[in-house]
């Protein structure tokens, strides 16, 4: 019950801060950075609608389609995220001040701070609906990836509101919001780079993993390798550090066998003994 409780918590927080977003920065300024809220603020402009019920409108259908094209799988968080998402919009639109009329800074503050909001909603396990349940439902209908689908229903959103606008200027502002705004989220749900993953292939495997155990007081997995050209079988070491420890992971490599193959990956979180703990 707890963990319900806790994961409609952060839907609302995360519910409000995108309202919040929304209304200091980018509907203000007009600018319609894709998806059900940016199609919303163009028609507000053009028809006087509230954008949050106009929002809300356009999800139910949305929502009901999506449960009859792909069963119901989105479930009660679906419906409570865009209901408290459009009821935010439109009952916080009154108190919510303007911070800025400059449209660069309310394109990069606005798609930081709803990027923040639908982290945390997605985080927690749910979604405001839009367009990323129409998105699956063309990729069932049409068989087009969930990626493409998103990005063309992004972009005709965009473009209609810089023609809606009479403003093209409008619409590449919109596309650095939405950039923004997903490099944001994908922050919020998987944290910061604060690790390193690496892949060492070399001859001398016993005696880098043997070094980094003693001076380093690192894990390293030996994991089963086969060159697709020589066919010879070799081991391949895969070990995690911490971003300060990158160097000194790379200086005993080199000592060794200057020759090895050495991939470095960016790792958002990390589980386990000396990083942390999992639960």
């Amino acid at each position: 019950m707890w963990l319900h409780i806790k994961n409609y918590l952060g839907i609302t927080l995360g519910a409000l801060l995108t309202a919040v977003a929304l209304n200091m920065f980018l509907i203000p300024n007009k600018v319609a950075a894709g998806g059900v809220s940016g199609f919303a603020t163009v028609l507000h402009y053009l028809l006087g609608v509230p954008v949050g019920m106009t929002m809300l409108a356009l999800n139910i259908p949305l929502f009901l389609a999506s449960v009859k094209v792909l069963g119901a799988k989105f479930g009660i968080n679906t419906l409570f995220g865009a209901a408290v998402l459009s009821l935010a919009i439109d009952l916080s639109a009154p108190y919510t001040p303007v911070l800025t009329r400059d449209l660069l800074l309310s394109s990069l503050y606005g798609g930081v701070l709803s990027g923040v909001g639908m982290g945390l909603v997605f985080r927690f396990k749910g979604t405001t609906a839009g367009t990323d349940l129409l998105a699956a439902i063309l990729n069932k209908l049409f068989k087009i990836s969930v990626g493409q689908a998103l990005l063309s229903v992004d972009f005709f959103v965009i473009a209609f509101a810089g023609i809606a606008f009479v403003s093209p200027e409008l619409s590449l502002y919109a596309l650095i919001s939405l950039f923004v705004t997903s490099k944001i989220i994908d922050l919020i749900q998987e944290g910061p780079s604060t690790s390193k993953a690496f892949f060492i292939i070399t001859s001398a495997a016993d005696e880098v993993a043997s070094k980094v155990l003693a001076e380093m007081d690192r894990g390293v997995t030996f994991l089963p390798g086969r060159g697709a050209y020589t066919g010879q079988n070799r081991d391949v070491l895969f070990c995690v550090v911490s971003t300060s420890e990158v160097t000194r992971l790379k200086d005993i490599v080199n000592a060794i066998d200057s020759k090895a193959f050495v991939i470095v990956a960016d790792v958002h979180e990390v589980m386990g003994e000396g990083f942390t703990r999992a639960g």
